[in-house]
């Protein structure tokens, strides 16, 4: 029996990942649950499975190559042996010579009237080829199964921009060959212009000395212009974007493209919470085996605020607004491979003591890298705690499919003017900044207000029991 090693759902709002490391070879043998391949995405790096015990008898995605969340990995034989000799496996061979030489082994001839439907393409290569206003007919897939990629579409564009030269960069006065366009995967080298004492190869004509005219076409013309490209010269250092690097931005310019970002941002005195944090901290440590910070006692805030703010407790899904029923908070995580969000689930139940244990323990398997799909997934708000270094507020961008995500600022101790015996004093008080960025497609400017006005007030009162 043969069984396809498919790639697994990884975290939500993960749609693809990349193939990091194979762990086994055609021909070896292998048994349940031994680990294949590793697989990196913007949320985790995971090890895959076997399904079941056998041979494995192909390898269908390459190490660097991005496969999309079901697309087919590897094939195991749970009949073959070890030592039966397997015909070279299409590993070796690029995925655009792979799909034809398949078409062609089974005697199935092109047609290129033929229309590929949207199912075709992976949800990536469909929101690429959109926003690059890029047709998916006659693009020729080279996934499972015929499904179009980001690959092919990105292979179809750099085409697209052979057979029409100078249409789009000439219009920034650049010469179309200046900057090759290259996959994400794709190792980044550039030359540096010759010095002008240097005559140009014969081969290649001489720049002209003045640049093209350049045409602006019109705003209302609707037709979408490249942003400008940076040339690199001798001395600049290019860094290819790691795998997870590349992932994490697409998701945020993703979330940027989809939600109308709004931020509000609030000053809180923290002299109550720190007066708190004074007193029990000593008995806490010595008695959980870890430090009470402050991040647990915002935790604590923002859960309580959700509560009486479903609002912002919610997801926009296919035109309507869910407001959900469990409150699972994500608490981005900085680790040395990039940003992650652990899950601290049904935060609502916890205690401030629960939570400190919760998130003491999501934040050091996030660094130490055990971390699991389920540890990502499911997450109903976030809060984002950047570090205390010259952190006065900044808005965070909305972790998809959320529409809210609270940023904490640094503490400082400020000069501020209260009120005390009916008499107005300037006082020395701990000082925080919090900032809101919320979804203006599902919340409003005064829901989205009182929520944060209310984690001020919970901060502030700082009512608390360990």
């Amino acid at each position: 029996m043969r069984a396809d090693v498919e790639l697994p759902a990884l975290g939500e709002s993960v749609v693809e990942g990349t193939v990091s490391r194979w762990l086994v070879a055609v021909g070896d043998r292998v048994e349940v649950d031994q680990p294949l391949v590793e697989v990196t995405t913007d949320k985790v790096d995971a090890e895959i499975p076997s399904p079941l015990s056998g041979v494995v008898t192909q390898i269908l995605a390459l190490e660097g190559e991005v496969v999309p969340v079901g697309g087919c990995l590897a094939q195991i034989d749970s009949e073959s042996k070890s030592s039966v000799k397997l015909p070279p496996t299409p590993a070796l061979v690029p995925s655009e010579e792979r799909s034809t030489t398949d078409a062609a082994a089974a005697g199935v001839e092109s047609d290129p009237g033929a229309e590929p439907e949207g199912s075709r393409a992976t949800p990536v290569a469909r929101r690429l080829a959109d926003e690059n206003r890029v047709s998916l007919d006659g693009i020729e897939g080279s996934g499972t199964a015929g499904r179009i990629t980001k690959q092919d579409v990105l292979r179809h564009t750099r085409n697209l921009a052979k057979q029409q030269p100078g249409e789009e960069t000439a219009a920034h006065g650049l010469p179309t060959d200046s900057v090759p366009l290259a996959s994400p995967r794709e190792s980044v080298s550039f030359t540096p212009p010759a010095s002008p004492a240097s005559p140009p190869p014969a081969s290649t004509p001489a720049p002209s000395a003045t640049p093209p005219a350049v045409q602006v076409p019109p705003v209302a013309s609707g037709r979408r212009r490249r942003a400008p490209i940076y040339i690199p010269v001798e001395g600049d250092r290019v860094i290819p974007m790691s795998p997870m690097r590349r992932i994490i931005a697409e998701h945020m310019v993703y979330s940027k493209h989809t939600s109308p970002h709004v931020g509000t941002v609030t000053e809180v005195d923290m002299s109550a919470v720190a007066a708190f944090r004074t007193e029990h901290r000593a008995a806490f440590e010595e008695a959980n085996g870890f430090g009470l910070t402050f991040l647990p006692f915002i935790v604590h805030a923002v859960v309580r605020a959700l509560k009486e703010f479903p609002a912002l407790n919610a997801s926009v899904i296919e035109g309507a607004i869910v407001e959900k029923k469990n409150i699972h908070v994500g608490l981005a995580v900085e680790t040395e491979k990039g940003l992650v969000v652990p899950v601290v689930r049904n935060a609502d139940r916890l205690s401030l003591g629960g939570l400190a244990a919760e998130i003491d323990d999501v934040a050091e398997r996030a660094r130490s890298k055990r971390l699991s799909a389920d540890d990502l997934q499911g997450g109903t708000f976030t809060v984002s705690n950047p570090g205390r270094k010259g952190n006065l507020y900044g808005f965070a961008i909305i972790n998809q499919p959320q529409v809210g995500i609270v940023r904490m600022g640094e503490m400082v101790k400020r000069p501020v003017v209260r009120t005390e015996a009916g008499e107005d004093a300037i006082v020395i008080r701990p000082m925080m900044h919090v900032a809101l960025s919320y979804d203006h497609r599902a919340v409003d400017g005064a829901p989205a207000n009182g929520f944060l006005y209310r984690i001020r007030e919970l901060l502030e009162k700082a009512e608390y029991a360990l």
